[in-house]
């Protein structure tokens, strides 16, 4: 937040624009509360195309015509088979951080539903010539890289939901919904601290959840808790949810 009001200070000052790294949404929503406590309504958030979870905060005030240092680069790895599906996306998120770069330098990563092996990684601008020239592989794959300045063709993310019963709106009894596991095994995540709730450490099997909620389970994703149904002739409540 205070790097936030910084930036804020300056820009306004200076009459100039201003940009932070690339955010987590947790970091959006504290950036928002700076900007909201300065009383600045000139920024906005930007993180290369519409659906971008990874964002910039960009302070503008008017007349400061700029545009957003991000950029776009494509990756291209060499396949050993016709079947094979290439790297993961934890695979090209090790091999960019692996070139010494901090988290803030990098954006979403995207991967090609229709060409293994291929992902647009976005990034601040300034780091797309070190990883155009230093990125020659990924995981175990060859790897090529360029410059993309079209339009990311797998931008427009659509989340698969599901659908599932629970019987209550309790966290290890969603929990276990979403990781389609029993409830021992849910208390279990929660007890061990694995579990984060709208970015805030929930180890209570006990605590309650509500449409909209963010789950994130260390080294098994994240979900969201999109909306909620009414009941099931047992008397169960419907959930439906999506893992990013």
């Amino acid at each position: 937040m205070r790097r936030a009001e910084d930036l804020c200070t300056i820009a306004q000052k200076r009459g100039i624009a201003r940009y932070s790294g690339f955010l987590s949404d947790r970091e959006q929503e504290l950036a928002q509360a700076a900007m909201n406590r300065l009383g600045c309504s000139e920024y906005t958030f930007d993180g290369g195309y519409p659906q971008a979870e990874r964002k910039l905060l960009c302070i503008e005030p008017a007349g400061a015509y700029s545009e957003p240092p991000i950029r776009c680069v494509k990756v291209e790895c060499v396949l050993k088979a016709s079947a094979d599906q290439g790297p993961s996306h934890k695979d090209y998120m090790g091999a960019v951080l692996g070139l010494g770069l901090e988290r803030d330098c990098l954006g979403d990563i995207l991967l090609d539903p229709d060409a293994p092996g291929t992902a647009y990684v976005f990034l601040l601008e300034r780091i797309e010539p070190l990883l155009c020239e230093e990125l020659t592989s990924v995981g175990r794959y060859l790897a090529s890289t360029q410059p993309f300045y079209g339009q990311v063709p797998c931008a427009t993310v659509e989340r698969e939901l599901q659908t599932a019963t629970v019987s209550s709106l309790r966290a290890d009894a969603v929990l276990a919904a979403m990781l389609h596991c029993s409830r021992s095994q849910a208390c279990a995540i929660l007890r061990a601290g694995q579990l984060e709730i709208n970015h805030m450490a929930v180890s209570d099997p006990h605590a309650a959840v509500y449409e909209g909620d963010l789950f994130t389970v260390r080294g098994k994703g994240r979900f969201r808790l999109e909306s909620l149904g009414g009941k099931s002739r047992k008397d169960r409540l419907f959930i439906t949810f999506f893992q990013y």
